[in-house]
């Protein structure tokens, strides 16, 4: 029986039998040091100086990876602030990538928030008033007809890209609408799929599908550089779309496609109208739901009440929401439940109140499934903002509360408590980010259920003692999950990404911890997420597999996922003509 889960801490070197080829290039002197992916500044040895013209161009000194590595995070350190950090990682990554990958991979815990949350949004935000150098490919609405040249101008073959991570920028997490600025958090997340995942940082691609920007600052700044225009939407943005899709499967085949910071409307579209026939997915419902349903599935093993029979409040009704509903209802579907009866065991608050079937305005389609039969809550008190949280909570009795509302202290001490009265172990995510617009803070938390809650935070968070134990609060971040989904996609080269797929995920990353220890976390910590990714990847290969969705043999599976993943190592260079 082929092995489910690999430890935490496996083995992180290749197998003996994945032999790395020389790098050959027609490059010499200043043109291999102005190249990212050949420069290894003062590491090149002797005769690759002597051979690629380099003499005299460098100090005498040659350093070994790990020297400049150490160099350069003394460097980083003594940055001041996370935005110059972020500028000293993007100008490394810019002039010298082995060595960016290789500081990044052994401080992910640290770097993760400076490469890809908020401080990625800072540097956005002035993204047309700086100069970087470009990455990826812009793709412009107004000339749908340049997608195919602007492909064939990257220069990659057709097996040649692993992974497409495309934006329109319309919903950046904390930002909003930041036009063509969002292909940075294109960048950035893809630099952590290589850093904690191994993909290859050659065989990716962000691309920014440029449709306009309602932001009117940028309109209104002559320095911007994307169309200068209202977002387009309608059949024009939909047919821009499916050009953008032909043209990348067409182009790259094989290629896994990630959607990313569009807005609820346009994502669920595009998600429903093409993840039956591609190897997709939608990182802020799927992912997101997916990494929620880990943390879900380690607490339920605490509890001792299955998923299926929790009774579930989720605060904040928009894309991470819904999508953590979605994956959640998934798996009671999974555990016997018809869709009716999973959807039944949801009471979803937004900020026109208690989801109902009278509701005055019409709900979204993606919240129409869980909108509550309105007789059921005729006698519930009502203010002008609908049946708010307090009184569901009440009424309801959850075993589960769920917060992705940006609603900063909406878990009060009141309605926290009220729960705590109702159910032996409190299951309470709050996960809206940043800090300021938290639900509720692990301390308030476990204060108010006198340590009974079972948690998870959107933003890391410092052990909590009380009563003498010390709790060890989880967070609920998708880096955890989506490089080990998307590198168990490219291993299998899947057709699509299943339900399946992203349920083995979230139990390879449950599996991981041991939650029966007095404050236990209910997720891995991310100090090593290269060996979370490799345990998920191989869970998703596994799944493919079984699911009939992998085409391409899997003979040994934790070897060949270990053989995929890229190492942040520095490769002999040849010089030919």
């Amino acid at each position: 029986m082929r092995q489910k889960v690999i430890p935490l801490l496996a083995a992180m070197s290749r197998p003996h039998s994945v032999v790395e080829l020389p790098l050959q290039t027609t490059a010499r002197g200043l043109e291999v040091l102005n190249s990212p992916q050949l420069n290894k500044g003062t590491g090149f040895t002797v005769a690759e100086r002597t051979e690629l013209g380099l003499t005299g161009l460098l100090p005498p000194e040659i350093s070994t990876l790990a020297a400049q590595a150490r160099r350069a995070y003394f460097h980083y350190e003594r940055l001041p602030d996370a935005l110059s950090k972020n500028i000293y990682l993007t100008a490394l990554h810019d002039r010298n990538e082995v060595l960016f990958y290789r500081v990044f991979s052994e401080h992910l815990r640290e770097m993760i928030p400076v490469v890809n949350d908020f401080t990625v949004g800072q540097a956005l935000q002035q993204y047309h008033h700086e100069f970087r150098r470009p990455r990826g490919v812009y793709l412009s609405i107004n000339h749908p007809d340049s997608i195919e040249e602007a492909f064939a101008n990257f220069g990659a073959g057709v097996a040649d890209i692993d992974l497409i991570l495309a934006t329109d920028a319309e919903q950046i997490l904390g930002l909003g609408d930041w036009g063509i600025g969002g292909i940075e958090v294109a960048i950035g997340k893809l630099a952590i799929y290589t850093a904690a995942g191994g993909i290859d940082p050659k065989r990716v691609m962000p691309v920014m599908l440029d449709v306009g920007t309602n932001r009117p600052e940028l309109l209104a700044d002559p320095m911007y550089a994307g169309n200068r225009h209202r977002r387009i939407r309608g059949e024009r943005y939909d047919a821009f779309i499916d050009a953008y899709v032909k043209a990348a499967t067409s182009r790259f085949p094989n290629a896994l496609m990630q959607w990313e910071d569009f807005a609820p409307l346009n994502g669920r579209r595009i998600l429903k109208k093409y993840r039956g026939s591609l190897c997709m997915f939608n990182d802020d419902m799927q992912g997101t739901g997916a990494i929620t349903l880990a943390a879900a599935i380690s607490a339920v093993r605490v509890s001792g009440i299955p998923l299926r029979s929790q009774r579930i409040v989720i605060f904040g009704a928009g894309t991470a929401g819904m999508g953590i509903a979605d994956q959640l209802r998934g798996s009671m579907i999974r555990e016997g439940l018809s869709p009716e009866a999973a959807a039944r065991r949801f009471w979803c608050v937004d900020r026109q109140g208690l989801l109902t079937t009278s509701m005055p305005e019409p709900l979204h389609e993606y919240q129409a499934a869980y909108a509550r039969p309105a007789a059921e809550s005729q006698s519930w008190k009502c203010d002008k903002s609908g049946i708010g949280l307090a009184e569901v909570v009440q009424r309801v009795r959850p075993t589960m509360l769920i917060g992705a509302s940006t609603d900063g202290g909406g878990f009060t001490e009141a309605i926290i408590r009220n729960m705590a009265a109702q159910t032996e172990r409190p299951i309470i995510f709050a996960l809206s980010i940043p800090p300021a617009q938290a639900e509720a803070t692990p301390a308030d938390l476990i204060a108010w259920t006198d340590g009974r809650a079972l948690i998870a935070t959107g933003t890391p968070s410092v052990p909590v003692t009380h009563r003498g134990v010390t709790y060890v609060v989880a967070q609920l971040i998708n880096a955890m999950l989506y490089p080990g989904l998307g590198l168990g996609a490219i291993v299998s080269r899947a057709r699509h990404i299943s339900d399946g797929m992203f349920a083995a995920a979230a139990s390879a990353v449950s599996s991981l911890v041991t939650v029966f220890q007095p404050g236990a976390s209910l997720l891995p910590q991310i100090d090593d997420l290269r060996s979370v990714s490799l345990t998920v990847a191989v869970a998703v290969a596994e799944a493919a597999e079984e699911e009939g969705l992998a085409t391409v043999p899997l003979h040994d599976i934790v070897e060949q996922v270990q053989a995929a993943m890229w190492q942040p190592e520095y490769r002999r260079i040849e010089a030919i003509k």
